[in-house]
């Protein structure tokens, strides 16, 4: 369940200098509340509150908004009109797409003279026989209803006939209620899949869990209250699941502090060195059309990692560089981002040898990174086409990356003495 908490309001705050008690306008949609709760006492001084699109039942903890105007509900499970009395100066209220049934309760708005507008498209109240006439006769001081205009003819025809209408509404409503009974008491007794990963193979519980899925997006359901709450809470189940299986998986660095390779997204990607400009530069092949904004790059003085909507891509350095001094950039045309990174000294020597797995990874060796899937570990040169490749073929495709002065003897020690 989330809360509405003083944080969460002080950071929607920040167009007002975080300031809460002088708030006239603030925006709590598509949080997940489950209540209102809070608001009529920390910001007396809305005007505008936005709370569409979370899963509140009730309209309560409003009445101390002397000064609310505009009130936004829609997209709850909000099923009575109530608690708006003491709302003095509200113009506009919308409760589109809720589950309101008992339509006799907009009467209680009779309160709010001040009162324009009322949005109730969407809600089962709308499909009563004669709804918009008991809504205009019952509200004399509307002047829209979903979002059209009421006349003055309208206004004086609604009068007309009303106790019959009135009589018609209610006779409705009580039909309306017995359906929701019903609803509610199936909505308890449904069955819920527990999914337990008892099967022998990786393949097979994803397959499980994949039926799973299936099963409960497709079974059909009516839309009520209860099953949009179901709904939301699966996908956080889904969610803070996925969120587990990831912590528990994903090893970056090993407790020994040996830093490893990861290209979780699966992006090709090119690290070389520039001997001219004495710096190590990584081509990473990211999306064309992503959202730079959803990625973010992490420079550290033996590997680079970037993140890529969540997914980590790591790389080893083959020298150390300098992390103030590197520069990230993308490109406008094919979308790579490249990373330039000055390296420490004027060149590499023996004292800071090329690091050993680097050979080994080259060469496909199996050992070059211990305990990881294989599926994250590139089987070739950075940035080359997948495949099978001989140990030479490889060598020397990836020279580049293992070049150093004539004085240096790290990679032609290493040459010389296979690790293997």
């Amino acid at each position: 369940m989330v809360q509405i908490e003083i944080d969460m309001v002080r950071r929607r705050a920040e167009h007002n200098e975080g300031q809460i008690f002088s708030l006239e306008e603030l925006s709590l949609h598509q949080q997940d509340i489950e209540r209102i709760e809070h608001i009529d006492r920390w910001c007396r001084e809305l005007r505008i509150l936005y709370l569409q699109n979370n899963l509140i039942p009730r309209m309560e903890n409003l009445g101390r908004l002397k000064k609310l105007e505009y009130l936004n509900l829609a997209l709850n499970n909000i099923e009575v009109i109530e608690n708006l009395e003491g709302c003095e100066s509200l113009q506009k209220l919308d409760l589109t797409v809720n589950f309101v049934g008992r339509l006799s309760s907009l009467e209680s708005l009779k309160h709010n003279v001040h009162l324009r507008e009322l949005f109730l498209v969407g809600n089962p109240c709308t499909q009563f026989q004669g709804y918009r006439q008991y809504v205009v006769a019952s509200l004399p001081q509307l002047q829209r209803l979903d979002g059209t205009d009421i006349s003055r003819s309208e206004r004086i025809r609604s009068v007309q006939g009303l106790d019959e209408v009135r009589r018609q509404v209610l006779r409705q409503e009580r039909e309306y209620e017995q359906r929701r009974a019903a609803e509610k008491e199936e909505a308890s007794g449904v069955t819920v899949y527990i999914f337990s990963p008892s099967c022998s193979s990786k393949g097979k519980a994803e397959s499980a869990e994949e039926q799973r899925e299936t099963e409960f997006w497709h079974a059909p359901c009516l839309f009520t209250p209860e099953s949009r709450v179901e709904a939301y809470r699966h996908l956080e189940d889904r969610r803070r699941g996925k969120a587990e299986s990831v912590t528990t998986s994903m090893t970056l660095i090993t407790t020994d502090g040996r830093v490893l390779n990861v290209n979780e997204p699966k992006l090709d990607f090119c690290l070389t060195e520039d001997e001219e400009n004495n710096s190590v530069v990584l081509d990473l092949s990211v999306y064309r059309h992503m959202d730079t904004s959803l990625m973010d790059v992490d420079v550290q003085p033996t590997y680079a990692r970037v993140s890529v909507k969540g997914k980590i891509f790591q790389v080893v350095l083959p020298a150390e560089v300098k992390p103030d001094s590197s520069t990230a950039q993308r490109s406008q045309t094919t979308g790579h981002l490249v990373l330039t990174m000055p390296r420490v000294g004027t060149a590499r020597c023996s004292d800071f040898p090329v690091p050993r797995h680097f050979l080994q990874l080259f060469l496909e060796d199996p050992k070059a990174f211990p305990g990881q899937p294989r599926d994250i570990v590139s089987p070739a040169c950075p940035g080359s086409s997948p495949g099978l490749l001989r140990p030479g073929g490889i060598l020397k495709r990836c020279l580049s990356l293992l070049s150093c002065s004539s004085g240096c003897g790290g990679v032609a020690a290493l040459l010389r003495a296979p690790p293997w």
